[in-house]
């Protein structure tokens, strides 16, 4: 598979990443919430680093804690800078999500990183590094963080083997299981997306993806679903799906209960806010904050194709 290889995407290049090789090393950084007790899911991290014959360098400020987050601003994207400056490390894998990424993308300086592109890993908070790294031309991967690992391994080896082939370049592709709510039909286009929320809070700013002509994935947690209802509205209001190509809908979990329930499923509240849209909608991604959570390359050219029985998402080589 070729590496750095490009496409062109919105009359701009998309850069690719070298795929890790044995040898290659990782740094482990935190720029969301706090790792407090949390260093058995990051040495578990490092072994598994290790087991694929990687080395690996822990951010300075990973365990500190300043409240909420994994140390302060400054600290958090101190670390981050670091390894997006670094030529000799080849991914950044995010140890945790939360919430604080936002507080320190304006921070960033993405100069040396555009020079020479490297993964970035992570999903939740971290999708506010996913948009920023598209706008900045380049692919990125929407996989598990160091913090999976707290899980007995065996129950999340898709998870594990997803995330391995991505980084190392194996080809992806992945068979949904089928829903009544799917909205038939087929496109192509480069993958965007990522928590709702997060999509949502970028909205408005430089940091807002432009969906246009490519497909979108979204998955959420702890929401209540007229907050996910509200979200949507306001992203159709913005014109957020007017030139849409496909919504792939992955994981919506521990959904909260008002008091004054919302009447229907999540699948039909999605359905019922995206009906003025006539683009395929793919339920049951495998992907988000259940322990089953595929990696998928953001940037990246996907074959959507939907149907009542089965969906399929084939990622472009």
């Amino acid at each position: 598979m070729a590496q750095n290889s490009n496409s062109e995407i919105d009359g701009m290049t998309l850069r690719k990443p070298s795929y890790l090789k044995a040898g290659d090393t990782v740094a482990i950084v935190a720029p969301s919430g706090v790792l407090k007790n949390r260093t058995q899911e990051i040495e578990q991290a490092t072994k598994l680093l290790k087991s694929w014959g990687l080395n690996f360098v822990v951010g300075k400020h990973v365990f500190n804690q300043a409240n909420h987050f994994a140390g302060t601003d400054n600290d958090r994207c101190e670390d981050l800078q670091k390894a997006l400056d670094d030529p000799k490390i080849k991914a950044i894998w995010c140890a945790r999500g939360g919430y604080g990424t936002v507080r320190i993308l304006d921070k960033l300086n993405w100069t040396k990183f555009k020079q020479n592109p490297k993964w970035i890993i992570g999903y939740s908070d971290i999708t506010a590094l996913h948009n920023q790294i598209h706008i900045e031309g380049v692919e990125s991967i929407h996989a598990m963080m160091c913090t999976s690992l707290q899980d007995d391994l065996s129950e999340i080896e898709e998870t594990i083997s997803t995330f391995k082939d991505a980084v190392f370049g194996k080809s992806l592709s992945y068979d949904l299981r089928g829903s009544k709510y799917n909205k038939t039909g087929a496109a192509t286009g480069k993958l965007v997306g990522g928590n709702l929320t997060m999509l949502h809070t970028m909205l408005g700013s430089k940091t807002s993806i432009d969906v246009s002509g490519k497909i979108l994935f979204i998955e959420e947690i702890g929401e209540y679903k007229y907050h996910i209802d509200r979200m949507l509205q306001s992203l159709k209001r913005a014109g957020y799906f007017d030139n849409c190509k496909g919504v792939i809908v992955g994981d919506m979990t521990k959904l909260r209960k008002n008091t004054t329930l919302w009447g229907t499923s999540v699948e039909k509240l999605i359905l019922d806010a995206l009906a003025d849209y006539d683009f395929p909608i793919a339920f049951n991604m495998p992907a988000g904050h259940e322990k089953d959570n595929r990696a998928m390359i953001l940037g990246r050219t996907v074959d959507l194709t939907v149907g009542i029985e089965q969906s399929s998402v084939v990622f472009e080589n």
